[in-house]
């Protein structure tokens, strides 16, 4: 199947073609089919930011559209910064400033302090206005300081509980490495935008049909 993605974030888009494309789908940018408007995140849940941006390029794309949501909730911060994560420092912030501030908010905070949890919902919208919206998560705690560079966002400072073995198979991840620290494949496997993908597919099928 053919989506458009709903993202002007190079490094989103690349993650989600790379899943969607191993799963036989085909993706294409909104840049790449001519369209650069960037809807307005203006919901209180991931999932609502994800619909308004599904949305809003399923209308313009006119083809099966996906938006992800997704953020980081740490226990100590009473589930901050999660919807607001992209722009935790502010509106015009980018993932360096993001990350000193996560950092320095829990400073000197212990590992039980330091649980969080990656959120993603993604949506999928139809040009006739149907839609499916699924959810992935993923466990782990906030670094003491940034490893890795492999990622994007947090993910230098977000150590999983586990990491991927194969696409269906994970361990413990006994050498505590970021998610930037992480191969493609073994990150995939195990992380929220990875799980969230995986059921959409598993959902798909029956969505189309009904």
């Amino acid at each position: 199947m053919e989506f458009c993605a709903a993202t002007n974030n190079a490094n989103k888009l690349k993650e989600i073609k790379r899943i969607l494309e191993k799963m036989g789908h085909t993706v294409k940018s909104s840049k790449e089919l001519g369209i650069f408007i960037e809807p307005e995140e203006t919901g209180s849940t991931f999932e609502e930011n994800a619909i308004i941006k599904a949305k809003e390029i399923a209308k313009v794309s006119n083809i099966a559209t996906i938006a992800d949501d997704s953020g980081i909730s740490v226990n100590a911060l009473n589930g901050a910064p999660g919807v607001y994560s992209a722009r935790y420092s502010g509106d015009t912030c980018d993932d360096e400033a993001n990350n000193d501030k996560l950092l320095n908010a829990i400073l000197g905070k212990e590992n039980s302090e330091r649980i969080c949890k990656f959120t993603s919902a993604v949506c999928l919208y139809l040009p006739n206005g149907k839609n499916l919206t699924v959810h992935g998560e993923c466990f782990g705690t906030v670094s003491e300081k940034r490893c890795g560079v492999n990622g994007f966002g947090y993910d230098s400072i977000f150590i999983p509980d586990y990491v991927g073995v194969t696409k269906d198979t994970f361990r413990d991840n006994v050498e505590q490495r970021t998610y930037a620290e992480l191969a493609d494949n073994e990150k995939d496997a195990i992380s929220h935008r990875g799980a969230a993908l995986r059921e959409l597919e598993i959902q798909l099928s029956d969505f189309l049909i009904n």
